[in-house]
């Protein structure tokens, strides 16, 4: 497998890069499997960042096609669906009479718009999976260059899509020549410094592979033409919502001075807490006497996996995904189970860091399956 390489930052193009940490041997896939071990691949994962504009990025990037080899999103939680339906509302205040979504998936976001009102909606997607009730029409495809688009929009949309692509500079550039003047676009994306602030392992890795800050995100819709109509925050932690209109008056603006020794600073962090949680979950391991399991067969349990979490002491992983019971985590020796193997254990402990998801499972498994579960 041939690794692509970044030699620049991939929001100003400025070559000035500095290596700042790097995990030798990384899973490239954040999903289960049915196959060995012995098939998995893994990969250099540096990180790197700007000395001039302080952009954090990962230097080395995995082959689409190996990266995205199946589907490996979960079901969609009680959290997800809030952030679907506050979406929507927030997208109503702006009235769109078309959209065209970016990466719409499984077409919930179209869904939750139309309790305000139907309206012509078409999802570009590389793999459709509707769900029952969407009335959308789903298009086959990446938002490349070669896109070609010949039903009327007056807004673009896109949700948690933006964190996914490689050069956000170029997507931003190729956006800004798809709209004429006066067309909206509006997203959502994760509130990524507050997660990287709170060691959420789910913010930055082979998916994920830019920092994108606010003042990035500002960057690069002042340069490409988009002005700032409005800006809300879905929770403290998960995502920023952005409306948007098409503006040829719009002018760049230039970035702060400061955002190298800032990122830096709130990378290297990240990265001591990190080490230090996962010798804290092993002498917390060691001292008890209880079944323990991992919660997540995602990021969440490889990252603590490949920081050194104790392996031998777990039974099993746990996730509400049905499609991921009896699979094995990628990268991991170990199998997923459905969290209602705690129901007739004494006291089991489980160790749950999902970051944003942490009290929605928390409370899921108290309530519905085993009130003694202990947490850690």
């Amino acid at each position: 497998m041939k690794l692509i390489e970044r030699t620049y930052d991939v929001i100003t193009g400025n070559k000035n890069m500095e290596d700042l940490h790097t995990d030798f041997n990384f899973p490239v896939f954040m999903g289960c499997v049915d196959h060995s071990e012995a098939q998995d691949i893994r990969a250099e994962q540096t990180w790197q960042i700007n000395k001039e504009t302080g952009v954090l990025q990962l230097k080395k990037l995995i082959p689409l096609d190996v990266l995205y080899q199946s589907q490996h999103a979960g079901a969609v939680g009680s959290l997800w669906m809030e952030h679907h339906r506050e979406f929507a509302k927030f997208l109503a205040q702006f009235s769109p009479l078309s959209v065209l979504e970016l990466g719409g998936a499984h077409g919930i976001l179209s869904l939750e718009y139309a309790s305000y009102r139907e309206i012509p909606w078409s999802i570009l997607e590389p793999n459709p999976a509707p769900v029952f009730g969407c009335k959308a029409n789903f298009i086959k495809g990446f938002f490349d260059e070669k896109f070609k688009f010949t039903k009327e929009f007056d807004a673009i949309v896109h949700s948690h899509v933006f964190e996914h692509i490689y050069d956000p500079d170029i997507f931003m550039g190729l956006l800004s020549g798809f709209m004429s003047d006066g067309k909206k676009l509006i997203f959502s994306l994760p509130n990524m410094v507050s997660m990287l602030e709170r060691n959420y392992t789910n913010c930055i890795n082979f998916e994920h592979t830019v920092l994108l800050n606010e003042e990035y995100i500002n960057f690069l819709l002042a340069k490409h033409g988009f002005k700032i109509i409005k800006k809300e925050y879905f929770k403290a932690d998960h995502s920023i919502f952005y409306s948007t209109v098409r503006d040829l008056r719009v002018k760049p603006i230039q970035l702060a001075n400061n955002l190298y020794d800032k990122n830096k600073k709130l990378f290297l962090n990240y990265i001591n807490n990190q080490k230090n949680l996962v010798c804290e979950l092993n002498e917390k391991i060691k001292k008890s006497k209880k079944k323990h399991f991992l919660f997540g067969a995602h990021i969440f349990s490889q990252f603590l996996m490949e920081r050194g979490l104790n392996v031998e002491s777990i039974e099993c992983l746990l996730d509400n995904d049905s499609k991921k019971h009896g699979r094995r985590l990628y990268g991991t020796k170990l199998l997923v189970k459905s969290p209602i193997v705690l129901k007739n254990l004494d006291s089991p402990v489980v160790i749950l860091r999902a970051g944003v998801y942490n009290d929605e499972i928390k409370k899921d498994i108290l309530m519905n399956i085993n009130p003694t579960v202990v947490f850690i």
